[in-house]
């Protein structure tokens, strides 16, 4: 018999749909799947209820009875409501197999027939809820599901924790759901087991809070609103999605510098604390909203006399924070904040940036209160914000820069110099810097659709086209209007064939065009003496010829170096560092590159550039990858990945690189899904440039999984797009020698010969060391087969030692790895682990986890006729580790660290720490070296 099974209408409820709730839901089911219960908490709207109603579905199928309650703030001073609403349809079936005065208790307190109370019917009602319980469970495994247990009637409260306590082995699991504000959640356990676990409900992270407002149909919005809504609802779902729907259905959004506007639905939740305080305090708060980083002396200075009385007050009734971070006055939620002067006049508002307008001390700070002090345009308003814009750019906020470019529009006359559209450029270009492509476009279309002036209208253009990134084939129509508008002006030109240059390699997928179009771009700004611009070109035109393999790269360069220089052009993700970042690392120079980019890398953070920062992580993970850091590069190669997502910036590229980074050390399976993402949204966005890259990516990662034909057909495909768009140079891709080894493995040795050739004659041209080597490795798997075996172990030895001397870990692994199977021959019953010794030593410092799996499966000796003899106690104590716990034992012993374990299993390193204290008291141990121990000693050899 099923009780109440309501769980099953909702297929919306699957963890598939659920958004940013991985980790709470795998602790939840690794105890619900032991025969355990759990205790779902965090603050209002955090979604308890939405993680309580999937697990209920999932473990509900499995259970034979399932009981459940929701209780209500009204409700909860009637006793005994939640008892009846678990065991009311259930009482028919356990009635007869209670005692009669327990029987009698239960359906009095049941059906509110009768007097029965917790004083009269104590120790009868306590053994009756006991007992069915226990009934139930004799003919099938039970859950109880209660949700909202902070209105749990006290009476229904005591009775189940009675029980709770009691049910021993009985096969009752329990899922309760409570609200908690910090961890105040022990009077919840009094109700469950004492096994009971605890689960705390997090809030959303910025990139969930995106996907969540999408996946609801708010996607629409502007990425500089998703930041505003994550960072006012502090990454609860139920704010976020109101303020979402909000703005949604609002069509004049929010002035630039002021709060998102808050419905009524989420004010009421505020609003009846804010009424108790007094007028005064009141206006205290509107100007600690106000402020950006209030303190108590600040309020002084804008003339808040009590203000350590009034925040006092504030602080009691639960709107600021009691333990405050810091000399800073903050509120106890961001939400309180905005609902405070969501409900304020137009007026108090004035007034309370008029006073933070005088009193702050920071020039950026007074520039935004005086802006949303004024009403009507004033150009000295308009001038100061122009001066905090460039203060704001010079500290690498660029967002607060955009921000007041906005503010500053409203207050410039209209034929002020400069203009309100010279303004709106230079936010929008602020806002590129960002990461904010949707606000930079909405601008740029603004300005477009009200200047006649050439100069603007060509900069409006450029912006529309930089925020299309590698998706060119999306403004191809703009570059017709942009030409007309430049005319005959030399710099107007130069900018457009810059982009034009961009055009030629991602959309048509040739570089010889990319490369006259930059030299053009290049020639055009220094007749029309654009220095920024002639730099630009000068540096797009060396990465083109270094990708080439082109003589003229190492001339060019120089002349990309010559003084004059510019301090943006030389940060920029594609100015001269870059370039010669790019020459760098193709040339075998890994020391000086990691340098280059860890500086370049640095500066940008400095300065507020996003999208340079998602490409210097990407090049900084690459060269950490080409020295054999595994480790280092999976963990940049994500965090580029994660910037990427959340800015929309640079996706294909920091995909195809994290799947390179996985499949080297990390996850292949996960590698594989990044390469797929990474090719199909290249070929979506007609990028052929990257599509090379991605089909790479893929190949390497199949060649890792065991996938030789299907590597072949990636990496073909990878040499097909790249003779192409007309690169000769194999440092670019590096993807020859995987070609040639997936050849070998299928048995087509003359094209894998022929492969090897070609590139040979371009890398001894170029100079190109590493190359040469990882050819020479491939050569001898060729030489091998044929029966060459000799010349083979001489030209693999050689290719170990030279990838040695120029830093290449990984690689060197690989060769070390290729010798050892070749010294052991075709796998059979009796391998010789010690021929893997040196390769499996190197891919462990190299942490490249794949690869060690593929020593460790090539050690491992096929069935024979003696069976390995166990150890049962190390055998039994490692099979009794629940799933997670085994999961997490087997990465430690692959040498996995904390953080590369939540990495691997998509959990926090609080997560995996927890999980190993656990393992170590279950296998009485006190180490991670004593699991390694311990696995070893399940076999004896």
């Amino acid at each position: 018999m099923t009780v109440r099974r309501d769980f099953q209408e909702s297929g919306r409820s699957r963890s598939d749909l659920l958004i940013g709730r991985d980790e709470a839901l795998i602790g939840a089911r690794e105890q619900l799947s032991r025969g355990g219960s759990v205790l779902l908490h965090g603050p209002a709207g955090i979604g308890k209820s939405t993680v309580l109603r999937t697990l209920a579905a999932e473990y509900g199928e499995s259970a034979r009875t399932v009981l459940r309650c929701s209780a209500t703030e009204s409700e909860s001073h009637l006793p005994f409501l939640a008892l009846a609403d678990l065991l009311g349809l259930a009482l028919d079936e356990v009635s007869a197999q209670l005692p009669v005065a327990q029987r009698v208790a239960l359906e009095a307190a049941l059906t509110g027939r009768g007097e029965s109370t917790l004083q009269r019917d104590g120790l009868a009602l306590r053994l009756a809820v006991l007992s069915a319980l226990r009934a139930l469970a004799a003919k099938g495994p039970v859950l109880v599901v209660a949700d909202d247990l902070q209105w749990l009637d006290t009476a229904s409260t005591e009775l189940l924790g009675f029980a709770a306590r009691r049910l021993g082995d009985d096969p009752v699991r329990m899922v309760f759901a409570g609200r908690s504000d910090g961890q105040e959640y022990d009077r919840y356990l009094r109700a469950s087991t004492p096994d009971t676990l605890a689960v705390r409900v997090n809030p959303l992270t910025h990139s969930q809070v995106a996907a969540l407002l999408d996946h609801r149909g708010y996607g629409g919005l502007p990425r500089s609103t998703v930041r505003e809504i994550h960072r006012t609802s502090a990454g609860n779902p139920l704010y976020a999605l109101e303020l979402g729907r909000a703005l949604a259905e609002n069509p004049t959004p929010p002035r630039p510098g002021e709060p998102l506007p808050v419905p009524t639905s989420l004010r009421a939740l505020v609003l009846s604390r804010l009424e108790m305080l007094s007028d005064d305090a009141r206006r205290t708060l509107l100007v600690v909203s106000a402020g950006a980083r209030p303190t108590l002396a600040l309020l002084h200075e804008a003339g808040r006399e009590n203000a350590e009385a009034e925040t006092a007050q504030a602080a009691a009734l639960g709107l600021l924070a009691t333990e405050p971070e810091g000399p800073a006055v903050r509120f106890a939620h961001p939400l309180v904040s905005a609902a405070l002067y969501a409900e304020a006049s137009a007026q108090e508002r004035r007034a309370a940036h008029a006073a933070l307008s005088t009193a702050a001390s920071d020039p950026i700070e007074r520039a935004r209160h005086l802006a949303l002090a004024t009403e009507g345009t004033d150009p000295e308003v308009a001038a100061r914000l122009a001066e905090a814009a460039a203060l704001a750019r010079d500290r690498g906020a660029p967002s607060v820069a955009a921000s007041l470019g906005q503010l500053a529009v409203r207050h410039t006359p209209a034929d002020s110099v400069p203009s309100p559209d010279e303004h709106r450029l230079r936010a929008a270009e602020d806002a590129i810097t960002s990461g904010d492509l949707d606000l930079a476009r909405d601008i740029a279309r603004q300005v477009l659709d009200g200047t006649a002036v050439p100069d603007e209208r060509v900069r409006a253009w450029i912006i529309v086209i930089d925020t299309a990134g590698h998706a060119m084939t999306e403004v191809d129509s703009v570059f017709p209007q942009a030409l007309a508008d430049a005319g005959d002006d030399p710099r107007l030109l130069a900018l457009i064939h810059y982009q034009l240059a961009w055009r030629a390699v991602l959309v048509e997928g040739d570089f010889a065009e990319c490369r006259e179009e930059a030299a053009r771009a290049a020639e055009l700004a220094a007749r029309g003496g654009d220095r920024h611009t002639e730099l630009m070109a000068l540096s797009f035109q060396a990465q083109t010829e270094t990708l080439m393999g082109h003589p003229d790269a190492p001339a060019t360069i120089k002349r990309a170096l010559k003084e004059p220089q510019d301090p943006e052009v030389t940060v920029h993700h594609n100015g001269v560092g870059s370039a010669r970042f790019r020459w760098l690392i193709m040339s075998d120079q890994l020391p000086e590159a990691r340098a280059t980019i860890t500086t370049l890398l640095r500066e940008v953070r400095r300065r507020g550039s996003v999208e340079s920062e998602v490409h210097f992580l990407r090049g900084l993970a690459e060269t950490e990858l080409r020295c054999g850091h595994c480790g280092r590069a999976l963990d940049l190669a994500r965090e580029s990945l994660r910037l990427a997502r959340d800015t929309g910036i640079g996706e294909v590229a920091s995909a195809m690189l994290a799947a390179l980074a996985e499949a080297s050390g990390g996850d292949v399976d996960r590698a594989l899904a990044l390469a797929r993402e990474a090719v199909e949204h290249a070929e979506e966005n007609g990028d052929l440039m990257y599509l090379s890259r991605a089909q790479a990516a893929l190949g390497y990662a199949r060649l890792v999984a065991g996938d030789a034909p299907g590597a072949v057909q990636s990496l073909r495909r990878a040499r097909e797009l790249e003779h192409d768009l007309g690169v000769d140079d194999p440092a670019r891709g590096r993807w020859q020698s995987d070609l040639a080894e997936a050849l070998v493995q299928v048995g087509e040795t003359d094209e894998a010969q022929e492969v090897i050739d070609v590139s040979r004659a371009h890398a001894l041209r170029l100079g190109r060391e590493s190359v040469l080597a990882v050819l020479d490795r491939a050569e001898a798997l060729v030489r091998a087969v044929r029966g060459e075996h000799d010349a083979a172990l001489a030209q693999l030895t050689s290719a170990q030692d030279r990838l040695a001397k120029l830093g290449y870990g990984l690689e060197e692994a690989r060769a070390a790895l290729s010798l050892a199977e070749l010294r052991t021959g075709p796998p059979g019953p009796t391998p010789a682990p010690t021929s893997y010794d040196e390769a499996a030593r190197l891919f462990r410092r190299s942490r490249a986890l794949p690869w060690l799996r593929r020593v460790d499966a090539a050690t491992v000796p096929n069935p024979a006729p003696q069976p390995l003899v166990q150890q049962p106690q190390a055998a039994a104590a490692l099979d009794g580790l629940a799933a997670m716990e085994r999961q997490v034992a087997a990465l430690v012993m692959e040498g996995a660290t904390n953080r590369e374990i939540a990495g691997r299993l998509f959990i926090s390193v609080k997560t995996v720490e927890a999980t190993l204290t656990r393992v170590y008291r279950k296998l009485g141990i006190r180490s991670r070296v004593d699991i390694v121990r311990l696995a070893a000693g399940r076999h004896t050899k």
